[in-house]
């Protein structure tokens, strides 16, 4: 079975993106610029939750920001998908565990 399908949460993204730039201290003019956008208004949609930057522009900001790609980005069910995750590597480890008693026990 497969953990659920990670997908991107477009507002809860947009307004992460926006709450990191500015505690960067740039402004929506700056960002603009350092992107070479003609206009701001991709950037305001990319807040609202409208539409999500392209792969190239996160990565820049990624750059700009000091920060990696990913922590740009808010999954849908974030804590759904953290349980699972938990979960799983739970289940790993007692079969780690348990393997490591059976050789022991062997041995």
């Amino acid at each position: 079975m497969y953990p659920e399908y990670p997908n991107i949460d477009l507002e809860e993204t947009g307004r992460h993106v926006q709450s990191v730039i500015r505690r960067a201290g740039y402004s929506v003019r700056e960002v603009q610029e350092y992107l070479h956008l003609s206009c701001p208004q991709p950037i305001y949609r990319w807040f609202r939750g409208q539409i999500l930057p392209s792969l190239n522009h996160v990565y820049a900001l990624s750059r700009l920001l000091h920060v990696h790609m990913e922590d740009l980005l808010v999954a849908k069910n974030e804590k759904l998908q953290e349980c699972i995750i938990d979960s799983m590597q739970e289940n790993q480890s007692r079969r780690i565990l348990l393997y490591c008693h059976a050789m022991c026990d062997a041995a």
